[in-house]
């Protein structure tokens, strides 16, 4: 992130009565802005402090990296179905042009390894396949939109 948008952040948060800004950024990179934790602590207390023995403000700023790369292929909590996730950033597309017929559709089976979607990235075409056999239970992204690392795209019952 750029040191620019950082100091214009430190100032929006010491000009404000916010604690604590958090931007993310698409490719993964974060940015938490926070007010020292005594400078919150007394404004949270309403109690009048005098001007002599008031504590600086001094924004703490933590700048989070992307981690490493989970399985594209989780469970979902409490249920049997099968969540295939983005293996990268790009734009979600469902067909391979405009003018053709979904790969799937909500309620398709599909056997491991087959094709399930597009996803555009830095101008290169990359197939996401199948991980499980299975029905298509719900497609979570809507075509030609843009999609962030881990996005779940597809839910899949396995049964």
């Amino acid at each position: 992130m750029r040191a620019k948008l950082i100091q214009e952040l430190v100032g929006i948060v010491e000009k404000s009565n916010i604690d604590e800004i958090e931007v993310t950024r698409w490719w993964g990179q974060k940015v938490r802005i926070r007010k020292s934790t005594t400078a919150a602590a007394d404004r949270q207390a309403a109690q009048p402090v005098p001007s002599a023995s008031a504590p600086a403000i001094s924004p703490a700023i933590t700048v989070n990296q992307p981690t490493m790369p989970e399985p594209a292929l989780t469970p979902i909590e409490n249920s049997n179905y099968v969540e295939i996730k983005a293996p990268m950033v790009g734009t979600f597309y469902r067909a391979s042009s405009p003018d053709v017929a979904p790969y799937v559709n909500e309620g398709d089976i599909v056997s491991k390894g087959q094709t399930l979607c597009i996803i555009e990235a830095m101008k290169l075409m990359n197939e996401l396949e199948a991980d499980v056999n299975g029905r298509i239970v719900k497609v979570l992204v809507d075509n030609s939109q843009p999609i962030e690392y881990n996005q779940p795209l597809f839910l899949i019952d396995p049964a």
